[in-house]
């Protein structure tokens, strides 16, 4: 393909040969569960990243909310055109391309905005699509999975980035997957960008990859390209002409569009950073600073304030501990090294669920870590480390730096490192909590022990009978051991003296289980399912499951049952079960396990959504499914299948 045919369009699409992958990238769905609050974490802290070195204030940021005239979105129309092109391979893929088309024909579009002030935006613009490290334009717009590395090794740890795809979280919280990005450098100098994440896909005859670029391109001779970023010319929204570096998100979701969580998001995540001054957030004509952030964190319309009530959010408990409690440093090792951090650390009787905020330097939080075994007992703690311990943190964060894991190594001993870490946290916090339990609950030394004695004496003489058994006396002659209860055969062979045998057959009959069993509807599916509709969970005997190369191949047998009642379709969830019976309902996801489900019976592919499988056809009560597996399936998952009909 002759490149020449790319320099008319705005956005720039890579051409192919051939389209091989119809998907949309998994990072969309996984950032678009997270809300405006993983949209909110992300911009926030990129834009602490980027921080002025000699400058002590905080960083500004104006988060913007409004509507702006689609034909003032540049290059929307092009968009807009290749989204009408799109063809999907599969339900979920064919699901979000109809979303989008429904929202192409609005006139007034919403939008929001992140601008930052007090930062270094991004250099080497002028130099495009550059190899150079040092250019972070060309990492920050034309690079997947990468992020700017800092110079200075104590900058770059205390950076909350470091998987180099958290940028995509703009385009997720767009209806069109589209996003752009205003800088201004050192030198004044203003250039826009922007991101749209499509699918590949044929325009005007040709393949192209799924991610467009807003950027001008230079071909040379031997047909190679090289991108260039368009001065921004372009409507106020779009605008940028202070230092630093503005994200606009036009088509944005109707879901996302909350000021009110937006603040809570800044306050959940970064209220170190607010405390300490590193960072000061406007929200339209709302200010959070560290004078204002109590003033949300206090407001009941923001947070429940009954503390014996707080069970989800724990913000007001972590503001209130870090301001109030005394620290403490505690010794955490990975086995190979100590890592030393302080923890302020509560107890509070009427505190329903402990948490510890794990937070990073930047003063950014990564989780409400659980102490395990300690999950309920009432405390609430902060833990901060130093550089060392930051460094480490930063390498145990998954990739939206949401919680601490192991999962993202492939160095065993990384791994083994990691697993250790994180046990002993939990080991050395719960300490903590078991010396504050002793210290909150002394006894006087004086005790009423006739109840307790009554109740050993009481319980010794119920085992002392089963196990020795009663002495029954025969008229003063003879003494009889007995067990002290009638056997069930004594029982049985009483009954029968009476002409009261029980028909065997017709009491198994009666006492048969049903391999189906009715189950109480969970919320979740309550919110999908149609009404009338029951569900029960499918007994492992009538479940056959078989898996031959990259194929699963499972057979519901439910002639045994007479809880279907001749229904012709049903629908199947699928729920991990560990090796200790303990069920996670809501962590498998089909679509990132299977690429296609075929109803046997039917003979075409199922639609399906998260853990459920839909209108699976039952013929003489047998319903068959055929998988095609990922590379990623893990083959020893074991399931639990539920069944609604």
């Amino acid at each position: 393909m002759n490149l020449q045919i790319l320099k008319k369009n705005k956005w720039k699409f890579s051409p192919i040969p051939n389209i091989e992958e119809s998907s949309f990238n998994k990072s969309l769905e996984r950032f678009y569960d997270m809300g405006v609050n993983g949209l909110a974490r992300e911009n926030i802290q990129n834009s602490l990243d980027g921080s002025l070195l000699d400058y002590d204030g905080p960083v500004v940021l104006k988060i913007k909310t409004g509507n702006i005239n689609k034909n003032e979105i540049p290059g929307i129309e092009e968009v807009k055109e290749r989204i009408l092109n799109l063809e999907g391979r599969n339900n979920y893929t064919n699901e979000t391309i109809d979303h989008m088309k429904n929202k192409l024909d609005q006139d007034e579009v919403r939008y929001i905005s992140f601008e930052d002030i007090n930062t270094r935006g991004l250099t080497g613009a002028r130099n495009g699509q550059s190899r150079s490290k040092k250019d972070t334009w060309g990492i920050y717009a034309y690079n997947k999975g990468v992020h700017f590395e800092e110079d200075n090794n104590e900058v770059e740890v205390s950076r909350g980035g470091s998987h180099g795809i958290g940028k995509i979280a703009s385009n997720a919280a767009s209806d069109l997957h589209v996003m752009y990005f205003a800088n201004c450098d050192q030198n004044g100098e203003q250039h826009l960008g922007g991101t749209v994440q499509l699918i590949e896909h044929l325009h005007e005859g040709h393949a192209f990859r799924s991610t467009g670029y807003f950027t001008d391109i230079e071909v040379y001779e031997n047909n190679s390209s090289k991108f260039y970023p368009y001065e921004n010319h372009f409507h106020e929204v779009f605008k940028k002409d202070t230092r630093g570096l503005k994200i606009i998100i036009p088509y944005f979701r109707k879901e996302y569009d909350d000021e009110r969580a937006i603040i809570k998001s800044i306050c959940d995540s970064f209220f170190i950073s607010i405390l300490e001054n590193k960072l000061e957030v406007h929200v339209n004509d709302k200010v959070v600073t560290k004078d204002t952030i109590l003033n949300y964190v206090k407001d009941p319309d923001y947070y429940n304030q009954d503390i014996a009530e707080t069970k989800k959010e724990f913000t007001p408990l972590y503001l209130n501990t870090y301001l109030s409690a005394p620290s403490e440093e505690i010794i955490v090792s990975n086995g190979e090294e100590d890592f030393h951090f302080n923890l302020y650390f509560r107890y509070d009787e009427r505190i329903p669920k402990g948490r510890v905020a794990v937070v990073r330097t930047i003063g950014m939080k990564i989780e409400d870590f659980t102490v395990k075994s300690n999950a309920t007992k009432p405390f609430n703690a902060v833990l901060i480390g130093g550089p060392k311990e930051d460094a480490y943190l930063k390498s145990l964060e998954n990739e939206s730096h949401t919680e601490l894991t192991k999962d993202h190594f492939n160095d065993a001993r990384l791994k083994r490192l990691a697993t250790r870490f994180i046990n002993n946290l939990s080991k050395t916090i719960a300490k903590v909590i078991e010396e504050a339990i002793k210290k909150n609950n002394k006894t006087d030394g004086l005790m009423d022990t006739k109840d307790i004695l009554y109740v050993v004496e009481t319980q010794f003489k119920k085992d002392l009978e089963k196990t020795m058994g009663t002495v029954k006396i025969n008229k003063g002659k003879t003494l009889v051991k007995s067990s002290g209860k009638q056997s069930k055969k004594e029982k049985r062979g009483k009954r029968e003296d009476k002409g009261q045998r029980v028909d065997n057959k017709k009491d198994l009959q009666k006492r048969k289980r049903d391999p189906l069993k009715w189950q109480k509807t969970n919320d979740e599916i309550d919110n999908k399912k149609d009404e009338g509709k029951e569900r029960y969970s499918a007994h492992p005997e009538m479940v056959e499951r078989i898996i031959l190369n990259d194929k699963e191949m499972i057979k519901f047998d439910f002639t045994k049952s007479d809880q279907l009642g001749g229904a012709k379709v049903c629908d199947i969830s699928l729920s991990i079960i560990d090796g200790m019976g303990t069920e996670y309902k809501d962590e498998f996801k089909i679509r990132d396990n299977y690429q296609d489900i075929i109803d046997m019976n039917a003979g075409k592919s199922c639609s399906y959504k998260k853990n459920f499988i839909k209108n699976v056809q039952i013929k003489d009560g047998v319903a068959q499914l055929k998988l095609q597996l990922k590379n990623t399936f893990n083959r020893s998952l074991k399931f639990v299948y539920y069944v609604e009909v």
